[in-house]
């Protein structure tokens, strides 16, 4: 079979395999605890989502068919008590402390939910959050959709004086993403990224780019899978959306130059 990597691969010659899930696993089981550890609460994250992450099975588990499950639930009413008022549950998965990971290509798989309102991410967060907080941290946003046009897929880069819109960069596709799986990737190299969806460039960021702002992308960074709900860059959902809404994720592979292997 064709390396699913493809052409991105091409574009970073000496990159091989040095990470990766696969999410093989019984249905119900939850995703590896010596990978991914849960983030909860339902305080809306800095965005006013309008979710609650819980560390639950219902909400994050493998669904015996090679994939992981984010599950976006509508609880009843009288049970909104246990998720703090929050109308929605859902999960948000990070590898910090565990998986950490510095240049070479960054990519997954998913098939993302077709609801509005559903804001699909997976994302990369610099792993010295803890000492200098965001965004002197640095962001790397391999993939949103923020449950408003389900064709666009969108990335970014964040940091200090550069947390809104002006290092986003957006890509429509065809037809939905959420009709089927697609390959959301990034090469990451000292001094540059560039954003893929299914082998094709759209995006690329270097230092130049930031207009004098400071470059915080060349340390260690930790990885997020998440689906929130509504919020500042979102909608609400409407009526007409059914739940449970899923992110299906079929991979996630770290593709490491010599002498970056993922660490921990």
């Amino acid at each position: 079979m064709r390396d699913p990597a493809g052409r991105v691969l091409a574009e970073l010659p000496g990159c091989v395999l040095a990470w990766s899930d696969e999410f093989d696993g019984p249905a119900g089981s939850p995703p590896a605890p010596g990978t991914w550890q849960h983030q909860t609460g339902g305080h809306g994250w800095g965005n006013r989502e309008l979710q609650y992450y819980t560390a639950g099975t219902e909400n994050a588990s493998l669904d015996g068919a090679g994939h992981l499950a984010i599950v976006v639930r509508r609880p009843a009413p009288d049970e909104r008590g246990r998720y703090g008022g929050c109308a929605y549950t859902s999960a948000r998965l990070t590898t910090a402390g565990r998986v950490a990971v510095r240049y070479g290509v960054v990519q997954a798989r998913m098939q993302i939910p077709a609801g509005q309102g559903m804001w699909p991410a997976f994302w990369m967060m610099g792993q010295d959050f803890d000492e200098v907080g965001w965004p002197r941290c640095g962001e790397i946003d391999v993939m949103e959709n923020f449950g408003k046009d389900p064709r666009m897929v969108y990335g970014a880069a964040h940091g200090p004086g550069y947390t809104g819109g002006d290092i986003t960069a957006s890509r429509r596709a065809r037809t939905s993403l959420a009709e089927g799986f697609h390959v959301y990737s990034v090469v990451w190299e000292p001094g540059r990224i560039r954003w893929y969806l299914d082998q094709r460039r759209y995006a690329t960021v270097r230092p130049a780019d930031l207009r004098g702002r400071p470059w915080v992308f060349d340390h260690d960074f930790f990885l997020l899978l998440n689906v929130a709900v509504g919020g500042t860059a979102s909608v609400t959902p409407g009526p007409s959306v059914t739940f449970p809404q899923r992110l299906l994720i079929d991979y996630v592979r770290v593709y490491a130059p010599a002498g970056h292997a993922p660490g921990r």
